[in-house]
């Protein structure tokens, strides 16, 4: 090619060929802009989402592309009256590049769906270059035959099969190509099947993930066909690692089998609430190994699905992920129980999140050495999302209340004796209290007994 090319340098058929090379260019840059902008503007339109294959991968290769088809119509009929050696030329790297971004779509669709940089990504994008440029360098030198006959000329045996270094590189290719487009076919049939309305959510995990396993099955058959090898000598090896591996991997192959029973028979849903061997939270994801339970207090434990099977699981869901919380206080002897009971109902009646149904309760739990137990119990909606905050509220409301109506919380009495000689050590009483707290003139800071305890 660069060979025509100086033959044609210098000559007014280098001039026509370069006029027609950048008018087809222009027009192919004008052309993927108009592309490009119809896509911004359409791109939110439900009816576009299943075109969003085609039209965001003209992004970058439609340049390129529309480029590379314009320059072969034109030297398809610029061919008949002159010679086309730059129009040729040009043709490689179009075609080339085009090729690139849009292998660089489709892994950047398969590896990086979540934002993430994957490690394959990068692996991917720059084989694909390195083999993409080598083949337009070698199609530029006109080589290209002579490398493919050497590659074909290179023999050798693996196992029982005769291969050479073009079908094992071919192979591979081939393998390449079919397992990124199966993973993005599983990919879009996953985003496609998650916009469904009308599927359960558990239906929709399994029927994605049976579909993404599908299609990378069928990837591998199809690839290991081109290939030329034979898969039905898979089967005695299948047979033999599925033997090995159940034996290896009881535990992992037991929580994968748990996982899709969770999932069919939906007995555990994304928002449960549900409270396993002690551990009480959300359920906020369910995968084929383990699920996600999200703790009252934020923390995330991942439960193995074999023990959701096997172990008693209470799902609370029927009460709408409603919690059970409750408030203890302490109330002197001299107090009227029942007064402080009603205050008690009253501190959790305006408390947002505390349920009115059932209503909060008030219990008198028992009597302590300093003074009456009393606890009141309340429902709080929306546990998962945390509860200190609804308690702290209804324990302010209780110290309120109290302190309007003269309840007195005792302080604890504690008598010290000091065991010594009989002269002693300590003629004068010590206040074990501060000083400086005068609390004769509060009733509702007044202990029960005594202001103070003294040790003599």
């Amino acid at each position: 090619m660069f060979s025509d090319i100086a033959r044609d340098f210098g000559q007014p058929v280098m001039l026509w060929q370069v006029a027609i090379l950048l008018a087809t260019l222009l027009v192919a840059w004008l052309l993927a802009r108009a592309l490009r902008r119809r896509r911004i503007e359409r791109a939110q339109l439900p009816v576009y989402q299943s075109l969003r294959f085609g039209v965001e991968s003209l992004d970058r290769a439609a340049f390129p592309l529309i480029g590379a088809a314009l320059v072969w119509l034109a030297r398809a009929i610029a061919d008949r009256f002159m010679d086309t050696a730059l129009l040729d030329v040009a043709l490689v790297p179009l075609v080339g590049i085009g090729l690139i971004f849009i292998v660089f779509f489709l892994a950047r669709r398969v590896f990086n769906r979540d934002g993430g940089e994957h490690p394959w990504l990068f692996l991917v994008e720059k084989a694909v270059s390195v083999v993409v440029w080598i083949g337009m360098v070698l199609t530029l030198l006109g080589v290209q035959s002579t490398v493919i006959a050497w590659m074909d000329s290179v023999r050798f045996r693996v196992g029982n099969a005769h291969m050479t270094l073009l079908s094992l590189i071919t192979g591979l290719l081939w393998v390449g190509v079919t397992m990124i487009v199966a993973m993005w076919l599983g990919s879009t049939f996953e985003d496609r099947l998650m916009r469904s309305k009308t599927l359960d959510a558990n239906l929709k995990v399994v029927v994605a993930r049976v579909g993404r396993a599908a299609f990378v099955l069928a990837a591998i058959l199809v690839s290991l066909s081109i290939v030329g090898i034979d898969i039905t000598v898979l089967g005695v090896f299948g047979g033999a690692l599925g033997v090995g591996l159940g034996f290896g991997m009881q535990k992992i192959a037991s929580n994968y089998v748990s996982g899709f029973i969770i999932l069919l028979d939906r007995s555990l849903r994304i928002g449960d609430t549900i409270n396993v061997s002690g551990l009480q939270g959300r359920v906020t994801q369910i995968r084929t190994r383990y699920t996600v339970v999200r703790g009252l207090d934020g923390i995330e434990t991942l439960i193995p699905n074999e023990k959701l099977i096997t172990d008693v699981v209470q799902n609370q869901s029927s009460f709408l992920t409603r919690g059970y919380a409750k408030a203890a206080v302490q109330i002197a002897y001299s107090s009227d129980v029942e007064q402080v009971m009603t205050l008690l109902v009253q501190a959790g009646a305006d408390v947002p999140r505390v349920l009115r149904e059932p209503a909060p309760t008030p219990f008198l739990v028992g009597f302590g050495p300093d003074g009456i137990n009393l606890e009141l119990g309340f429902w709080i909606e929306d546990a998962a999302s945390g509860t200190m905050g609804v308690r702290s509220a209804v324990n302010r409301n209780i110290w309120r209340l109290f302190s309007e109506h003269g309840i007195t919380i005792p302080l604890a009495q504690r008598e010290v004796r000091l065991v010594g000689p009989a002269s002693g050590t300590m003629p004068h009483p010590v206040t074990m209290t501060d000083p400086t707290l005068d609390t004769t003139d509060d009733p509702a800071l007044r202990p029960a007994d005594e202001a103070a305890n003294r040790v003599r």
